[in-house]
């Protein structure tokens, strides 16, 4: 796995987006906002991986939509290179464009069923030229295709031809197409079988180790961030409760949220299952139109008192062994994992 460096491609301050939520059909008025994202910072550094996980619903594919401009943010800053993002218009918003590209969650939605797969890997040099003059784009759409692990031959089939497998590594080649130096991959094994969430992952770390592929790669799955991740965020609720390395997060998590969904990863081998300490969280996910005062987990933690509910905790390293930053009043390292 690669090392972070001192430059990061993509740095992301105070990141917030909320949606508002209105009543009335021709007089609306907005009667309270949805808070996906907020307040959400990390960097990531060329040839990185950084995994974001949490449960359903926590902001991860809105932070995606919004990193990729697709939906403007509601405040924060981010930047490309040192470049201001949310700015961008016109050439400069092509060219980010072309270094940022996404892998989305559901391979049989995100390409059209009327386009074969050589007019679709091929789409993206339409819109950049100079990437590939007209004359080559066949060849280089082929040249692709073999890239991810598909026939080059099948060009001129449609995406209904193919398996949901099979259609993930075209949406990977389409997102390939313009050489980018970022791809955020928004949950892109969860639709697929689990074997074929492992031959998607072991493609995503091949074409990382010859290109240089930075990740944002998002997903619900623990067990499939760390496969792929050099350094996880763990989002709970619009917010990043805890951040560090693979290591830092899988072997000495201090957060309670962090600590909870580890233990409920499965294991394997049936002899290791008693010794695990399993968390069982109480409760249901609050509503993000309206989110606990203070600590936004409290209401599921089992280690809340008073100050959780009054005083909202930074994400800070709090002077632990093994530490790394962690929103919690009373963090603590706790192995979850025999």
């Amino acid at each position: 796995m690669a090392e972070p460096v001192a430059e990061p491609v993509l740095e992301v301050r105070d990141l917030v987006k909320h949606f508002p939520v209105t009543r009335g059909v021709l007089f609306k008025r907005t009667i309270g906002r949805v808070r996906a994202v907020d307040g959400v910072s990390f960097t990531l550094g060329a040839g990185e991986t950084l995994g974001v996980v949490g449960e359903s619903g926590c902001g991860k594919s809105t932070l995606a939509q919004v990193l990729m401009r697709l939906e403007p943010p509601t405040s924060g800053e981010a930047y490309f290179e040192g470049r201001p993002m949310f700015p961008m218009r016109g050439a400069e918003l092509r060219e980010l464009r072309r270094n940022m590209q996404i892998v989305l969650q559901d391979p049989y939605t995100s390409l059209n069923p009327r386009m074969t797969v050589g007019d679709i890997v091929g789409e993206p040099f339409e819109i950049h030229p100079e990437v590939a003059p007209r004359g080559s784009r066949a060849g280089r759409v082929r040249e692709l295709l073999d890239v991810v692990g598909l026939n080059p031959e099948h060009i001129n089939r449609y995406p209904h031809q193919f398996s949901g497998g099979q259609r993930q590594r075209i949406g990977i080649a389409r997102a390939l197409a313009l050489r980018p130096k970022v791809i955020v991959c928004d949950e892109p094994v969860s639709a697929l079988d689990v074997s074929i969430q492992a031959q998607v992952m072991n493609l995503l770390g091949e074409l990382q180790s010859e290109f240089g592929l930075a990740y944002v790669f998002i997903a619900h799955d623990l067990s499939v961030v760390r496969h792929l991740s050099d350094r996880v965020a763990v989002m709970y609720l619009g917010k990043i409760v805890e951040i560090g390395t693979e290591e830092q997060i899988y072997e000495h998590p201090t957060h309670p949220y962090t600590q909870a969904l580890l233990s409920a990863v499965p294991v394997a081998d049936p002899a290791l299952r008693g010794q695990r300490d399993v968390i069982r969280l109480t409760g249901d996910v609050p509503s993000p139109i309206d989110p606990p005062s203070g600590c936004r987990f409290r209401t599921r933690c089992w280690k809340a008192q008073d100050v959780c509910a009054t005083e909202e905790p930074a994400l800070v390293e709090r002077g632990l062994p093994f530490d790394h930053p962690s929103a919690c009043h009373f963090a603590e390292e706790r192995s979850v994992v025999p």
